[in-house]
């Protein structure tokens, strides 16, 4: 089993900065997609940013230019830095990452979702 562990949500300001960061763990042998999605009350979950290994990162046109994916594919870790926060950004956001484990077979996981709120 990979399980896959956020962190970094918070409440910020309109304008402001949060950097989130989700690592994989357990039977992991190699990770090749790593994205963001994030849902918003009422709504559906949406990609925010993404990118295979080796690859560059898309991004939403919601986000792009104010947020940054990056990895470090040897932690097994994803990061989300997001400047210029708006109120619509508000939502919890999770990360995804599919790959293959120790075993040999494919796995595509989720994390719990962390929170973010921009607001004054």
């Amino acid at each position: 089993q990979v399980q896959l562990a956020e962190s970094g949500g918070g409440l910020v300001q309109p304008g402001g900065s949060l950097r989130l960061s989700c690592v994989a763990s357990g039977t992991v042998f190699s990770v090749d997609f790593m994205g963001w999605y994030r849902q918003a009350p009422g709504n559906q979950r949406e990609s925010v940013a993404g990118s295979y290994k080796d690859g560059r990162p898309n991004y939403a046109a919601s986000v792009k230019g104010r947020f940054t994916l990056s990895r470090d594919n040897a932690k097994n870790t994803v990061y989300l830095q997001m400047d210029g926060l708006k109120p619509e950004d508000t939502a919890v956001y999770y990360c995804n990452m599919d790959g293959s484990t120790t075993g040999w077979r494919p796995f595509n996981s989720w994390g719990q979702g962390t929170r973010v709120t921009v607001s004054a």
